[in-house]
């Protein structure tokens, strides 16, 4: 069977002629566009219901299958309710068709607006084709008319073509006040720079990565997470070592004294290993510290800090070697010392968790 589905979304067909819908019918249907025509005679809505009985005419005197026409609306306001409210009336005409056979539709709508329903009805049937009806004078101006509305609707097709055609208008203002204040030049730069920024970020889908950022981060603050502090803490004295190791290298490297790569790399370390290894120190300590209070908690997680200063210690003992300052022994002894402080930690922290698991399964028992 097919059914002559005509859709009105903003329900002008209830609104002003106070007609119940659904409409089914071709008697009612009728009825509803000379009411409709008559109220409004500028309303688009009945040459739907118009073009819905001229379908049903053409189509039924063809033969074959079995047709009937029907006029379902939506609401006067949210999209998603107008949706919604188009989903309940085809249930509702779908019940009052009384007949054993698929049932499938053929639309007949207006402009584009009313064709945001069609996911809506090919969830409860199949559908056959979509016919537009609109005055022909003004066919381009609503195609247009609906394609620009649905443009600045869309926050994606916004943040993509809006923003960037933003900034390029800002430019010539822009351009304008700092030729009154003769820097021109660094307008245009930073414009520029801001624009290829944005494009750059659209195009690796930074802006994704950045959200899912933020929201972590604010996620931490509003559940107390320790790793926030000590995560910027961390921040903090890592940008503190990276600046003592330039130092350290600019007060070995001399005109007279020019050092390879491998020293180069050995200075910057040397001055910079004692930061980089309490930035390490106090994120591991404030990522125990959260699993600690989530519950999650496990014993061998204590293991971080101390493989930080084993580790820190053996750079430091190699590093030192490079550029002379320590002597092959006190390597030797770094070596030594941070290997042990890495295999004592393991081991101590697997001990102290079997310990407790047993004695846990034990109170148990």
């Amino acid at each position: 069977m097919l059914l002559v589905l005509c859709i009105d979304l903003d329900d002008d067909i209830g609104r002003k002629t106070g007609t119940e819908t659904p409409v089914v019918g071709r008697d009612a249907v009728e009825d509803a566009a000379v009411s409709l025509a008559t109220a409004d005679p500028e309303d688009s809505d009945s040459n739907v219901l118009f073009e819905g009985l001229h379908l049903y005419d053409d189509i039924g005197a063809e033969g074959g299958e079995s047709v009937e026409v029907a006029a379902i609306t939506g609401l006067d306001g949210s999209d998603v309710a107008a949706n919604r409210a188009v989903g309940e009336e085809l249930d509702t005409v779908l019940a009052r068709l009384e007949t054993g056979e698929d049932v499938r539709a053929l639309l007949v709508t207006d402009g584009a607006q009313d064709e945001s329903v069609v996911p809506v009805i090919r969830s409860r049937v199949q559908i056959d084709g979509v016919r537009r009806v609109v005055v022909r004078q003004a066919q381009d101006l609503e195609s247009m008319y609906y394609t620009m509305k649905q443009v600045l609707d869309d926050p994606e097709t916004r943040g993509t073509i809006l923003i960037p055609l933003g900034i390029l208008l800002l430019i010539y203002p822009l351009a304008v006040i700092a030729d009154f204040f003769q820097m021109r030049g660094d307008v245009f730069g930073l414009a520029s720079g801001l624009l290829g920024l944005y494009l750059l970020s659209r195009g690796l889908g930074l802006e994704s990565t950045l959200d899912r950022t933020v929201q972590r981060l604010l996620s931490g603050i509003y559940a107390g997470r320790v790793t926030l502090i000590t995560y910027l803490v961390a921040g903090v004295l890592f940008v503190v070592g990276s600046v003592t190791g330039y130092q350290t290298l600019q007060t070995l490297q001399t005109p007279g004294n020019p050092l390879g790569v491998l020293e180069v790399t050995a200075a910057v370390v040397w001055g910079a290993i004692g930061w980089f290894a309490a930035a390490g120190v106090t994120s591991s300590l404030g990522r125990v510290t959260d699993e600690y209070l989530a519950g999650r908690f496990e014993w061998r997680y204590l293991n971080a800090p101390f493989y930080v200063l084993a580790i820190a210690g053996i750079v430091h003992g190699v590093s030192g070697f490079v550029l002379g300052r320590v002597d092959l022994s006190y390597l030797a002894v770094m070596l030594t010392a941070g290997t042990l402080l890495g295999l004592a930690s393991t081991l101590a922290f697997a001990v102290a968790e079997s310990r407790i698991e047993r004695r846990s399964e034990t109170e148990a028992v």
